[in-house]
């Protein structure tokens, strides 16, 4: 475990490890350059962040300043963050796919002086803006041949590219030296570290100022919470580093313990780049989940017969091993025989393709699926869940690596207070800490509050919203709706997304929504039902199994119509519809649904960079579809 300073840094961090860690020649990212992947070591890397940070010095950046990045996950990534923050600026990570009109809104709200640029898609973007971004002074494409674009004619930023930035500061002068040392070390732990421009489902972005402190502790109690984590690890990076969950997760927890961190080069060659880099941990979305489980059930399935009734003797011994371990009990050996041959004959193929080395991965971004995590617990494969948001920095609980309850998102961690409180009195239903732990707690449901190490230093230049997020006793108000159970918190819904029928009735669409997701025939699914009767929905088909069931050409997915009518792919769906109903509530069962062809996006402006569907969004947008449906449904009775 890495000995913290109780007030260490961002820059800190990579720092300590050549210090204590691993001598500065050892490896620490892993990229894919052509063909071949290439190391490169922690002294290069701090070499590179110095040569960011004489480059900006030189050019007048100073402490506090806003510095942009939109670039894919990269080294690139690395050396400007750590070259940038080292010198006391702030890291304002923006998602490569949001619009030009929130790219400019970010840019002109945070005063980003600089920006880096990951590919000629994104360059083209800013290009396009930059003339009305006043405090934008650099553009720093990141890749090869940007000089073939053509610029606006008014345009007046100075561009420069990375490459030049590392070449010409390759060797740094002992001032220059000097002074990167004197600002690294002047850092407070409460100065600003990033800013990350989160909008929820609803409303303008906010820049959420995270402090250096809130990185590190959040580092520091995660590692003490899952402490196999050490310098021996390599990480596989795909989810973005615009998002706090992977910057923490993944790049601030190998910076603290020096593990590798390799990129994976697109969510397409994913699966590929696994068996290539063989990780040992990875953070990844429940939607990543979903996939290879329902691949793996629809690949082991497939055909009947021996092949099939194989794997589901399996699926069905790794359940009873799995809660004879979870139960602290030795299991029989006759069990454990079992367990060694459905482990030769089916787990160990599963688990090739992950690259065979898989410690754990980490879920986060959203709920994952009791029974997703079920399956995954059965092959052997652990899959711890956390649970916070951009404003807690952002790990509020997550699972301990010896004690996994599915179905909830983990133990508090050491450090922060989190309350249950009753949404409509405001009464404080109950708090728990890490230290009041008990495996058999249970309280009733209400709003997540966190007060604590965790929470943001405020919203940038809004202190309104701030004040309405962040109450005068310190809690910040999550906007979720959960409870403790078996002494770990467990989320229900969001606060708005709860759905309040005609009689008065409060939904939670999420649980509803996830019992359906069951379906290998259902890819996204979106319940709708405020103020209404009943219950309906949008469902959004697994194409791949659509595809195959009914022979259907790619130009099927073309068509201008986003809704599918065709009635025997209507009554395929409506099968699994029913039968999924009956595990529901008469009151949460849908009762009539559209078929869309395509998932909803974020190009079109249906889903938030972290894949939560904007309700009121969405509802607007397909108003008339969602009209015909409480229409078809009376005609019916």
């Amino acid at each position: 475990m890495v000995a913290f300073n109780e007030f260490s840094t961002v820059p800190s961090l990579l720092r300590n490890v050549v210090e204590n860690i691993h001598p500065p020649q050892a490896t620490f990212l892993i990229h894919k350059r052509n063909t071949a992947w290439e190391e490169i070591s922690f002294e290069t890397t701090l070499q590179r962040a110095d040569a960011v940070s004489a480059f900006f010095l030189e050019k007048g950046i100073k402490k506090g300043d806003r510095m942009g990045l939109m670039i894919e996950n990269s080294p690139e990534y690395v050396y400007y963050d750590q070259g940038i923050q080292q010198i006391g600026a702030i890291n304002v990570s923006i998602y490569p796919t949001l619009s030009e009109h929130e790219v400019e809104y970010i840019i002109n709200d945070s005063g980003i002086k600089a920006i880096l640029i990951g590919n000629p898609f994104l360059y083209k973007k800013i290009l396009k803006i930059a003339g009305n971004c006043k405090e934008l002074l650099y553009v720093i494409p990141a890749f090869d041949d940007f000089e073939k674009h053509t610029l606006p004619v008014d345009f007046s930023k100075e561009i420069v590219s990375f490459d030049k930035i590392l070449e010409t500061k390759k060797e740094t002068t002992t001032a220059e030296q000097r002074t990167i040392k004197a600002l690294r070390l002047g850092i407070d732990p409460l100065d600003t570290s990033s800013l990350i421009y989160t909008s929820g489902t609803t409303g303008t972005p906010k820049g959420v100022m995270l402090s250096h402190r809130n990185f590190v502790e959040n580092v520091k109690v995660c590692l003490q919470q899952i402490p196999v984590i050490d310098e021996t690890e390599t990480f596989l990076s795909f989810l973005p580093l615009s998002h706090v969950f992977e910057r923490t997760a993944t790049y601030h927890v190998c910076c603290a313990q020096g593990c590798k961190i390799a990129y994976a080069q697109s969510l397409e060659l994913l699966a590929k780049n696994m068996a290539e880099i063989k990780p040992t941990v990875m953070s990844c979305v429940p939607r990543l989940l979903e996939r290879i489980h329902d691949k793996a059930i629809k690949s082991g399935t497939a055909g009947g017969g021996v092949k099939s009734k194989i794997f589901l003797w399996a699926l069905e011994v790794g359940q009873q091993y799995r809660n004879e371990k979870e139960a602290s009990r030795n299991p029989a050996i006759s069990l454990r025989i079992k367990q060694s041959i459905a482990e030769k004959l089916v787990f160990s193929k599963i688990k090739e393709k992950t690259g065979g080395r898989l410690k754990f991965m980490i879920s986060g971004g959203a709920a994952l699926p009791k029974n997703v995590g079920e399956f995954f617990g059965n092959l052997g494969i652990r899959i711890l869940e956390g649970f916070g948001l951009t404003e807690t920095s952002p790990v509020m609980s997550v699972t301990e690596y010896d004690r996994q309850v599915y179905g909830t998102v983990g133990r508090v961690i050491p450090g922060i207070e989190v309350g249950i409180q009753d949404i409509e009195t405001k009464q404080m239903i109950n708090i728990q800490t890490h230290d009041t732990f008990q495996e058999n707690f249970e309280c009733n449901e209400g709003e997540v509050i966190v007060r604590g190490h965790c929470v943001m230093k405020g919203y940038f230049n809004k202190p309104a919203e701030t004040a309405e997020a962040i109450d005068k006793d310190g809690w910040f108000h999550t906007g979720d709706i959960g409870r403790f159970y078996k002494g770990n918190l467990q989320i229900t819904d969001r606060l708005k997304n709860m759905i309040v029928n005609a009689y008065g009735k409060n939904v939670y669409p999420t649980p509803v929504e996830n019992i359906y997701l069951k379906s290998l025939k259902i890819e996204q699914i979106f319940v709708i039902g405020d103020k209404r009767e009943y219950l309906t929905a949008i469902v959004i088909p697994n194409r791949e199994t659509l595809q195959e069931h009914f022979n259907l050409p790619d130009s099927f997915f073309a068509s201008e119509n986003p809704f599918v009518e065709e009635k025997d792919i209507i009554q395929w769906i409506g099968q699994d519809i029913k039968r999924l109903s009956a595990e529901l509530a008469k009151f949460e069962r849908i009762k009539n649904f559209k078929i869309k062809r395509n998932p909803f996006s974020m190009e079109d402006g249906e889903l938030t960079p972290s894949m939560k569907a904007k309700r009121k969004v969405i509802e607007k947008k397909y108003a008339e579809p969602i009209n015909e449906m409480y229409q078809e449904a009376v005609e019916a009775d």
